[in-house]
């Protein structure tokens, strides 16, 4: 936990303990860095059965938290959204199984699983598969492993149910996955982004107007220059039963690639899912919204993802937990029935590395907090300290 916090405080390291020690009236006795050093490598020795506890643990920890959360809880409203996406993180020395990324750049690609807690939220990690720089973006068998992982540490009401969504993007949408979402189709909801392969561009061009159907946003008014529609027949050959392949053509954006085949101009995207009954407008909306997955990740950058500071393989997995339990308890805070989103302002948008502060001052009998009046979220800070001097002693 010395290490946890220390991360969701901004270290990068594990030598970062020490902005923890050097405030022992705040956060008590902390472990020394030789401490740290032989439970990491005790941790890494012990192999799964190490991870295991702790993801374990994590669970129990998130069973609470939910219960507790009230309206604020990420399955509010009946559903669990879980958003797989890949991620890069450069190693700037020899690590353990870094290589050349597709990026040209050098380090590792795990994968990452987050809960979507909504706009107003950081996101929840459920899962990170730690992977070889050099391994694919659409490997099908990891976005197994990594579904797997990320079902196991829900709720067990929720890891059979179609209140469960799992959402990627066209990285995701390979034969072998979706095969794997299509069989628990009883327990898995899934809206999975597929490639605009040249056919389906054919058959974009033949779908009449009368078949466009205008997209919308999410206070439910029709979205400017975007349509959807539904593609059936042959494409669907090959795939599985049940699932529906949705296509959209937008306006492109500036600075948007097109392909030469790209029908009058649009911007071509599709996905598959093996939802039924709802337009098919709204499930554009829900697999566009996917994209707050790339915020999951900028937020997890900022908390301790930037880098994987240890060399080896197994010490950079305990390290990818700790990243993890540093971004619940940052996630855990939004979820406070207590705190809700609409009094944080703007600070409940902010990436966490913007609210952090080391500026705590102990002079005489008191601890000040110096935040500078020009801060952009001195306001925030302020009124969360002042909500927390209002809640019951907990004894």
């Amino acid at each position: 936990m010395d290490v946890d916090l220390a991360v969701a405080l901004g270290g990068d390291c594990l030598a970062d303990v020490a902005m923890l020690r050097c405030e022992p009236a705040v956060f008590g006795p902390v472990a020394s860095d030789p401490t740290v050093s032989r439970l990491i490598d005790a941790l890494a020795a012990s192999g799964e059965k190490a991870l295991q506890a702790i993801r374990s643990a994590r669970s129990e920890v998130r069973n609470r938290v939910w219960s507790l959360a009230g309206k604020n809880a990420p399955d509010a409203d009946g559903q669990v959204v879980v958003d797989l996406d890949g991620v890069l993180v450069i190693a700037h020395s020899d690590k353990q199984d870094a290589a050349a990324t597709w990026k040209k750049t050098y380090g590792h690609h795990p994968l990452t699983a987050f809960v979507d807690h909504g706009p107003d939220g950081i996101g929840e990690p459920v899962a990170t598969l730690l992977r070889q720089g050099n391994a694919g973006s659409n490997t099908a068998a990891d976005h197994i492993t990594t579904a797997q992982l990320a079902l196991a540490r829900l709720p067990k009401r929720y890891r059979r149910g179609r209140q469960t969504l799992i959402r990627t993007d066209s990285a995701g949408g390979t034969h072998g996955f979706v095969s794997w979402l299509a069989k628990r189709g009883r327990w898995l909801s899934y809206s999975v982004g597929m490639t605009a392969t040249d056919a389906i561009h054919e058959h974009v061009l033949k779908i009449p107007s009368s078949g466009w159907t205008p997209t919308v946003e999410t206070d439910g008014e029709t979205r400017d220059g975007a349509w959807v529609a539904e593609l059936t027949g042959k494409l669907l050959d090959g795939w599985p039963k049940g699932m529906r392949l949705i296509i959209c053509k937008e306006q492109p954006h500036l600075g948007a690639q097109l392909r030469i085949t790209d029908a009058d101009g649009m911007r071509i995207t599709c996905f598959a899912t093996n939802t039924t009954v709802r337009p098919i407008a709204e499930l554009e909306l829900r697999y566009r919204l996917r994209a707050r997955a790339e915020d999951r990740i900028r937020a997890a950058r900022a908390t301790g993802l930037r880098n994987l500071p240890l060399h080896d393989t197994a010490q950079n997995r305990v390290r990818m937990e700790i990243v993890q339990i540093a971004l619940e308890l940052l996630g855990d805070a939004h979820a406070r029935p207590d705190w809700p989103g609409e009094a944080l302002g703007t600070a409940s948008l902010a990436v966490p590395l913007v609210l952090r502060s080391r500026q705590l001052v102990t002079t005489g009998r008191r601890r000040i907090l110096r935040l500078a009046r020009h801060w952009p979220w001195t306001d925030e800070i302020t009124a969360a300290l002042e909500r927390l001097a209002l809640l019951p002693d907990p004894g």
